[in-house]
């Protein structure tokens, strides 16, 4: 699916269904356990956004550039509108891609969604990433995760992410299956205006509260709510960051309800 990107695709063989977007960092392998285990009779399609995982490295990193190759994978593998699922950075993604392709997607569903950010709050990730970009051993790199937000994730969950995810390096340490040089763009990119969708999306928002500091804040909010007035719906699940790992089967009933209403 699509020239630029790696596509991990869940149920039937069929017109593509749900669109699910990774976050920064990610992978489209994240979706698997919901997928799999919640949505079995849905076709999802979950690509590895560009400098991530398996699909293309090769600039530019930009959303533009990530609308662009998803905008072209719908063309392909869909026949009509699809629910767009994006968490974090790829809540961002979507609402982008609702913005310039209104015609691929039927409603949004957007899992913490990160967008309109701080910018010295980004510099100061990337600074620290960049500082520190990965790890002498695999169980540093679970620590991080397991006392970050994946805290309230399934340990079963956390052993996969390793082993699809995480890399040896020619000099013994380990790092994300990531470029670097990408994911420092995308930290600037998270720090672009707020995007909205054209009016008449459906688009539930749901916040995890016990992220902190949040990501969500009451600028996007308002401004979804005030755009899109009945047709938006903002949830609070009480998770951290990583929505669609720490709340499957919540999540899944979000995407049935937006499914039912194509």
């Amino acid at each position: 699916m699509g020239d630029d990107l790696y596509v991990h695709r869940y149920g039937p063989s069929g017109p593509v269904q749900v669109l699910a977007i990774h976050g920064l960092t990610g992978h489209g392998q994240r979706w698997q356990r919901l997928a799999t285990h919640h949505l079995p009779e849905i076709t999802v399609a979950a690509p590895d956004l560009i400098g991530h995982g398996r699909s293309s490295w090769a600039a530019p990193w930009t959303i533009d550039a990530n609308v662009k190759a998803l905008s072209a994978l719908l063309d392909q593998h869909a026949d009509g509108p699809t629910v767009v699922v994006g968490h974090s950075f790829g809540g961002a993604v979507a609402l982008h891609l609702a913005a310039a392709r209104p015609d691929q997607v039927g409603e949004l569903v957007l899992l913490d969604p990160a967008i309109g950010l701080d910018g010295q709050w980004m510099r100061e990730i990337a600074d620290a990433m960049l500082a520190s970009p990965d790890y002498p051993d695999v169980a540093e790199a679970r620590a991080e995760k397991a006392t970050g937000s994946w805290a309230d994730v399934d340990p079963e969950l956390l052993d996969a992410e390793l082993d699809e995810h995480l890399v040896a390096l020619p000099g013994g340490r380990y790092a994300w299956r990531v470029s670097l040089p990408a994911m420092m763009s995308y930290w600037s990119e998270l720090a672009r205006d707020i995007v909205l969708p054209p009016k008449g999306t459906a688009t539930t928002l749901v916040r995890a509260t016990w992220t902190s500091p949040a990501y969500v804040g009451d600028e996007l909010i308002a401004a979804l709510r005030a755009w899109l007035g009945p047709d938006f719906c903002l949830l609070d699940f009480d998770c951290e960051h990583m929505v669609p790992l720490a709340k499957p089967a919540e999540v899944a009933a979000v995407i049935r309800e937006t499914l039912d209403r194509l």
